[in-house]
């Protein structure tokens, strides 16, 4: 038994499947994946600070002074909103109030913060918010605020603004993406810019063999896309099968979201070379497709809403739309997940400590109020006679506060480590101080259940029922603060 009962080890931390909302995978019929950041994993600073570069040279060659200028990839990270009127980046709570701003690539101090976003409440419709919500958006924010430095600096002539600035930038990477120097160089030496999992592979042909079908579902372009799904999964597939044998239908040039809510024509590839031609009739079997619509895939596949999976790392594009439009279920990529997991794991022992402290600064902080109000009845003369005099309240209430002073003194370092890891800048990826971050929001509310790759479905097999975990409110045991449990405030 002891052989059969290792089949049952849970995955390591990183590599499992979260779920928001319960999950019966027994019960879908079809699984839709996005490409990009989904399938096929990018070495991101590899990638992103080519892209970089690109934006670089347009820009340079427009004459804006940016030669100088480099790549930097911990600068900023997914989940941040730039807020292009003001030239500012900045990180929200759930809430949408802001816990952390830098202006350009300088970060700013609690009061031009407070100046700057007190009467603020971010709001991801307004156009003057942009949200970084897939990797791809790193080197597009990093020189958005590199370049607002030099606008401020006078480096720039002009009557540009913060948000002319970030038109430029986003023009420019734009069009390095779509002239295709970019992803040519990477289907030339796609083993510089993408990372290979074996994993992936087993995970898709299980689902496959269990009796799911298989969808690609891709904005990007038959060629690129084919020299991708080549390297990443042909490899490692068992004898001459393909990933065209694995996949049922791909479909290319999706226009998504727009493909999950348009009637757009669909278009059959019929060449290596991306040559289409017109589709008349309903989607066939192992067949390319460009364009199209999610109402097709659902006439093709004769099912529809919650029987359907789709899988991507985007939460606009991928996720929510097709959650919102279709009531198809949800699963989002987020490749940052591990180190995130690996992170927390290391706070472990940072928070129990800081839990303590809090619990304790709040003890006093609760003593402290009451000492205030026995002296303030005193002074003022109403309420009940106190049991002590007032010269022993006020000294105890001066102890008070230098044990706070001391206590703030230690929480300080270690309340600054746990909120700035991983990230120097920014800290957690799902977290703003001591609540969840905006980016965490949008998680809850779209992906039905979340993961850091594809392949760790591998760990969960074609058959699981994924639960969701029961929900705590404040009012609960489990959330109160004390050193037990941990569910106060944390800095």
């Amino acid at each position: 038994m002891e052989k059969v009962d290792n089949l049952t080890l849970r995955p390591p931390p990183g590599r499992d499947i979260f779920t928001n909302r319960t999950l019966n995978l027994r019960s879908i019929k079809a699984i839709g994946y996005d490409m990009d950041y989904t399938l096929v994993h990018y070495k991101v600073e590899a990638w992103e600070r080519r892209a970089y570069e690109y934006l670089q040279n347009r820009l340079f060659a427009a004459g804006f002074p940016v030669a100088n200028l480099t790549f930097d990839p911990n600068f900023v990270i997914r989940g941040l909103i730039l807020d292009i009127e003001n030239g500012n980046v900045v990180k929200a709570n759930r809430f949408g109030y802001v816990k952390r701003a830098f202006h350009g690539t300088k970060p700013m101090d609690y009061e031009a913060q407070r100046r700057a976003y007190s009467r603020t409440i971010i709001d991801l419709s307004d156009h003057r918010y942009v949200f970084l919500n897939t990797l791809f958006s790193l080197s597009e924010a990093c020189m958005y605020c590199q370049l607002v430095d030099a606008l401020d600096e006078g480096k720039i002539h002009g009557a540009l603004g913060y948000a002319d600035l970030y038109k430029l930038v986003k023009k420019g990477l734009d069009a390095a993406h779509m002239e295709g120097a970019l992803k040519a160089e990477i289907v030339g030496h796609p083993e510089k810019f993408v990372d290979t999992d074996p994993d992936l592979t087993l995970a898709l042909l299980d689902q496959k063999r269990a009796g799911k079908k298989l969808l690609l579902v891709t904005n990007s372009e038959w060629v690129y896309a084919l020299e991708m799904m080549r390297f990443t999964i042909d490899r490692f597939l068992p004898g001459r099968m393909t990933f065209r044998d694995l996949f049922d239908v791909v479909i290319v040039g999706a226009r998504k979201p727009e493909f999950f809510s348009s009637r757009n024509p669909l278009f059959e590839v019929t060449s290596e070379d991306g040559l289409l031609r017109p589709v008349v009739g309903p989607m066939q079997n192992g067949k390319a497709y460009f364009g199209g619509n999610a109402a097709a895939v659902e006439e093709y596949l004769g099912c529809s809403g919650d029987e359907i999976l789709y899988v991507g790392d985007h939460i606009w594009v991928d996720v929510k739309i097709s959650k919102s439009v279709l009531r198809w279920r949800t699963a989002l990529v987020l490749w940052e997940l591990e180190d995130e997991v690996a992170a927390a794991e290391k706070r472990v022992e940072s928070e129990a400590k800081l839990g303590e402290l809090m619990a304790e600064k709040e003890r006093l902080d609760a003593l402290g109020c009451s000492l205030r109000l026995e002296l303030q009845r005193i002074h003022s003369g109403y309420g009940p006679v106190p049991t002590a005099s007032e010269s022993d309240l006020t000294k105890a209430l001066a102890d008070v506060r230098a044990q706070i002073v001391a206590l703030d003194s230690t929480i300080a370092p270690l309340a600054q480590a746990v909120t700035y890891t991983p990230n120097e800048n920014w800290g957690s990826l799902l977290y703003a101080g001591n609540d969840k971050s905006h980016l965490a929001r949008q998680i809850e509310r779209a992906a039905d259940v979340y993961t850091s790759r594809v392949s760790n479905f591998l760990y969960r097999t074609p058959f699981a029922y994924l639960r969701s975990q029961r929900g705590t409110l404040p009012h609960e045991p489990a959330a109160r603060p004390g050193p037990d449990n941990r569910g106060g405030d944390v800095p």
